[in-house]
């Protein structure tokens, strides 16, 4: 088995190479922002949604933007507002009056990569239909139903600090993505460096394509077969119950907690923390990984209490003590 592993490893190091020009292409535009661009790519290698929570200006549109662009995808920006229709995302029958036939008008969600910015901005209907999609990876417009390009991917952008004309996304639809990403601030170092190279006007910032969606597609091939142990995946099962009942796993913070994390968790824990083996370019995962990827994957899916909202916890404090305290393997 050992024998096997190290094959793996090899052949995980010569596949991920792509990476490093990936990352190389997209640090061209986007300064700094590590955390932002691995789990972007944990997202792409692993097939499952991102949803990046952020102030304004922190390069989240950008980011997506840049990184399409260095993919030689199909890219789509839908900017959802208030007055938005699903037939704006999706697509609509328009009647023809020289035949009297209705025509299928394909919408901006038929592309590789989705950009739903400021998602929260639009009604329950639309988030229903960009949900859809992402669901059934299909869209059915009239009578007839249609198959999404592969690879596709939803990376979704929702500004915390402004609460007026959102529509929240409701738990049950926040559970589709994969990983929800809490994008802070630059350092000063890179903050300098963004003003250097940003600070001038009419300057276009340009990268290249460097990867195909053929060897994205092929890359998740090889992200399915990282190992991992069965110690480990015990580890991540015992996380996720430890969210449902901490009790059985002596955490004290049962009253913290209104709802656990739905089984998705589960599956996206192990998704995720292969993808970001392969990342690092190791064909086998450890418990560093879960615990890397693990906050992300988990802060969107833990509700709190009432009374742990009144101590001013968040889920992520929730999530560090359940880390803190289930045994590693």
């Amino acid at each position: 088995m050992d024998q096997g592993i190290a094959a793996l490893n090899e052949q995980i190091k010569h596949e991920s190479e792509f990476v490093r020009q990936l990352t190389g292409e997209v640090g061209k535009v986007i300064v700094g922002q590590k955390y932002l661009i691995d789990r972007l790519l944990v997202g792409l290698l692993a097939d499952g949604h991102v949803l990046l929570e952020g102030v304004p200006g922190l390069a989240k549109t950008l980011a997506v933007k840049t990184l399409s662009a260095a993919i030689q995808t199909n890219f789509h920006r839908i900017q959802f507002t208030p007055d938005l229709l699903p037939a704006d995302v999706i697509g609509t029958l328009i009647y023809n009056p020289k035949d009297g036939e209705f025509r299928i008008k394909k919408g901006p969600v038929f592309a590789n990569l989705i950009l739903a910015d400021e998602i929260n901005r639009a009604p329950a209907k639309v988030q229903s239909a960009l949900l859809e999609a992402m669901q059934e990876r299909q869209v059915t417009i009239g009578d007839q139903t249609f198959k999404l390009p592969e690879p596709f991917l939803v990376l979704a952008t929702q500004n915390p600090i402004e609460q007026e004309g959102t529509y929240p996304l409701p738990e049950a639809q926040i559970d589709r993505f994969m990983l929800k990403l809490s994008i802070g601030y630059p350092t000063k170092t890179e903050e300098r460096e963004i003003m250097d190279r940003m600070a001038q006007t009419g300057k276009q910032l340009t990268v290249q394509p460097v990867v195909s969606p053929e060897q994205i597609l092929h890359a998740r091939k090889t992200v399915d077969s990282v190992y991992m142990d069965d110690k480990i995946k015990n580890y991540i099962v015992d996380l996720v119950f430890a969210t449902r009942d901490p009790k059985s796993y002596k955490i004290d913070i049962a009253n913290l907690i209104q709802y656990g994390a739905s089984p998705r968790a589960t599956i996206y824990l192990a998704l995720a923390s292969k993808a970001y083996a392969f990342l690092q370019g190791r064909g086998y995962v450890t418990p560093q990984d879960v615990k890397t990827i693990g906050m992300d994957v988990l802060r969107h899916r833990v509700i709190v209490s009432y009374e742990a909202e009144a101590e001013d916890l968040t889920s992520e404090s929730v999530i560090k003590r359940i880390f803190d305290e289930v045994p590693v393997p």
